[in-house]
């Protein structure tokens, strides 16, 4: 991180009731991240299982209340908590879309972007 390169973190927290989500916003909250990157199946947040429900809503933006308020299943709420509490960026998007990641890295790809602003 010193020398600017992109660090990616891998793992648990080892303890029970905590979700590998609350690990990944537990680690980007101690190394000061700038954002979060959750890969997932599908393009970004729904307000429902779109693999279940085809007339779910996609979202461009939500901020961290409306995922909590709204109890949409992107991640538990603790690792939404601990990231809004430490204003860390939660972008969520398809790992199953080939080049994806480069595309969202570079601001290109389509995802959904939680944050303090919608």
């Amino acid at each position: 991180m010193e020398k600017g390169r992109a660090v990616v973190f891998a793992g648990g927290t080892g303890n029970p009731f905590f979700t590998t989500d609350t690990a990944a916003a537990l680690r980007a909250t101690e190394m000061g991240c700038d954002a979060m990157l959750k890969a997932t199946q599908v393009d970004g947040v729904y307000s429902d299982d779109p693999k279940v429900n085809p007339d779910a809503e996609r979202y461009e933006r939500l901020t961290y209340l409306d995922v909590l308020s709204r109890d949409l299943k992107v991640m538990d709420a603790s690792a939404i908590s601990l990231s809004r509490e430490n204003n860390i960026p939660i972008i969520v998007f398809s790992i199953k879309e080939k080049g994806m990641l480069s595309a969202v890295l570079n601001g290109e790809g389509r995802c959904t972007v939680i944050s303090d602003q919608s």
